[in-house]
């Protein structure tokens, strides 16, 4: 399968750039830390080499758009996000990771908004959807900071079942 190639993409901050296997390290600092994984529907990762299906079958669905945020200053990959279609109810939805010592200093929000742009500058897109777990202020925040609000109570579980949580679905009609 042919792999997409999306473009870099540049805010004030962060370069956005495609993630490959030869991130596995960089990955490994949010892919395994507690903090940032626990209301991830992946389990927490026990070792770098546990993202290396993920990051080798992320580019073969055009409608996934997926960068890891590349701080300016450090030089340093300090987390991912990006959004992907869901067919069957013509949304987007959007998601995102990010190293701790990153946190509430605006970044994601930076991030996603030129994700979002270049996913409307590529595709016709309508709604964007964005899921958290009720506990997660932060996710909440950054959602409500890209203009998203409440559209109905949600729930999920991680990717091997060991947690389900209580969840909002925020969205954006476009």
């Amino acid at each position: 399968m042919k792999k997409v190639e999306l473009p870099v993409l540049e805010t004030s901050r962060l370069i956005l750039r495609p993630l490959s296997v030869d991130d596995l390290n960089a990955v490994f600092k949010w892919t395994g830390d507690p903090r940032v994984n626990k209301f991830m529907i992946y389990p927490l990762y026990k070792s770098p080499e546990d993202g290396r299906e993920w990051l080798s079958h992320l580019y073969e669905n055009e409608k996934n758009i997926d960068y890891g945020f590349v701080y300016k200053e450090t030089g340093e990959l300090i987390g991912s996000g990006g959004m992907y279609y869901h067919e069957d109810i013509d949304t987007w939805r959007i998601g995102y990771n990010l190293v701790c010592d990153y946190w509430k200093k605006g970044l994601t929000v930076e991030a996603m908004e030129k994700i979002i742009e270049y996913g409307r500058s590529k595709f016709d897109i309508k709604i964007i959807d964005g899921e958290f777990c009720v506990d997660n202020y932060g996710s909440r925040r950054v959602m409500e900071k890209l203009g998203m609000s409440y559209y109905q109570d949600a729930e999920y579980s991680k990717l091997d079942g060991s947690q389900t949580f209580k969840a909002k679905l925020y969205r954006k009609v476009l």
